[in-house]
């Protein structure tokens, strides 16, 4: 068995999200998520446990993302959390390197 924990500050929310990925021999990843918001809450209860070969197979169509989809309506649309889960998973079935991300995000003034 392979385990990943990933940490997830989702930005201006204010909500961290943590995430256990553990995979076994087969590649079957299972997920244990803890978060304060609502919406990632009910993610985590939709989510099954996935083949992350199928997974990556699927592309955007896969279980991970499509369970957001129907999990994370409105502003929620943009949450980074789900592509936390889909890289955690990755790494935990050993189909990616532990690296981290991260995004900045600066307003700039259009010139007229």
């Amino acid at each position: 068995m392979s385990a990943v924990e990933t940490t997830i500050d989702a930005g201006v929310c204010g909500f961290v999200t943590r995430v256990r990925a553990t995979a076994d021999s087969d590649a079957m990843v299972r997920f244990e998520i803890d978060s304060p918001c609502a919406n990632i809450q009910g993610l985590a209860v939709r989510l099954p446990a996935v083949d992350a070969y199928a997974e990556i197979g699927a592309g955007f169509e896969g279980e991970v993302l499509r369970t957001a989809r129907a999990s994370l309506k409105a502003c929620c649309s943009g949450c980074v959390v789900p592509n936390g889960i889909f890289k955690g998973m990755q790494i935990a079935a050993g189909l990616a390197l532990p690296r981290d991300i991260s995004m900045g995000f600066e307003r700039v003034e259009e010139k007229t």
